[in-house]
């Protein structure tokens, strides 16, 4: 007797477990074994840029380009000018002071909203050489050395801070050897995709040309 309820409730169990196997797959759902790798979920940052203090009697403000999300956003900062430059040229002066805080590592709140920059420490600024186009800034190293995202960032930044009096216009950038200045714009595409700057600007003619750049003004 105990036998044949043993077999019976094993019927039972077969069946009920065909039956569910039948739905299932009736379902559309195959069952696997084989763990499934959908991969890591997508980040997000916010880019929020935190806010800054008061106006400071030793500098000036400025909207400096720090990457983010893959792309240039301005942060708006109070630059201080450099305390040890010995460049008496205004357009060195602030564009040292802009260099300094493109070096400068995000802050805890800028690097929590996913801000990071890409210039190297200790890039300098200096006046133009002899012969150089009106408005040249020439830096300590060759600009095509830099890395694409560095180069968008110095000449995004440059360009947008009124401090400099470019506007929109190109900067005209060079390096410490005699190579002739080469100009950069930055454009709607080089915040977006900052990594697509050209290596190479084009070669700027002694002043007077229609390429050379209008001369940078210093700080108020």
């Amino acid at each position: 007797m105990n036998r044949m309820r043993r077999m019976r409730n094993g019927l039972l169990f077969g069946a009920a477990a065909a039956g569910l196997l039948a739905g299932t797959v009736g379902c559309g759902i195959r069952a696997t074994t084989v763990p499934v790798d959908v991969g890591a979920a997508p980040s997000r940052v916010s880019c929020d840029t935190p806010a800054q203090p008061g106006a400071d009697p030793q500098g000036f403000r400025a909207s400096v380009q720090l990457l983010c999300g893959s792309q240039l956003v301005g942060v708006e900062r109070v630059v201080p000018l450099p305390e040890k430059s010995t460049a008496r040229d205004p357009l060195a002066l602030v564009a040292q002071a802009l260099l300094e805080a493109l070096e400068r590592p995000p802050s805890g709140q800028e690097a929590d909203a996913g801000f990071s920059t890409g210039v190297p420490q200790n890039l300098s600024a200096g006046a133009p050489r002899p012969g150089d186009p009106e408005g040249t800034l020439r830096l300590s190293r060759k600009p095509e050395d830099l890395t694409p995202i560095a180069l968008s960032q110095i000449v995004c930044t440059l360009a947008g801070s009124e401090a400099t009096g470019l506007g929109s216009g190109p900067v005209v950038l060079g390096g410490p050897d005699a190579d002739p200045p080469r100009t950069w714009e930055c454009t709607d595409a080089v915040r977006a995709r900052p990594e697509s700057i050209p290596t190479l600007g084009d070669v700027v003619r002694p002043s007077g040309s229609p390429s050379a750049s209008s001369p940078m003004q210093s700080p108020s």
